[in-house]
């Protein structure tokens, strides 16, 4: 299964439950958990730490 099958089934799903209100979160997730990932392999880590 591919990713972008799963984004592909996600979105149906979003759409025919009518749970739109699960797109911001799983956004949220996917943007913190990059921002997480970036701020462990990179010099600007002391500069992310500082907002949490």
């Amino acid at each position: 299964m591919s990713k972008t099958s799963i984004i592909k089934e996600f979105w149906e799903f979003l759409k025919v439950r009518k749970k739109f209100w699960l797109a911001p979160i799983l956004l949220l997730l996917i943007l913190l958990s990059v921002l997480i990932i970036f701020s462990q392999t990179s010099a600007v880590a002391p500069f992310i730490y500082t907002l949490f």
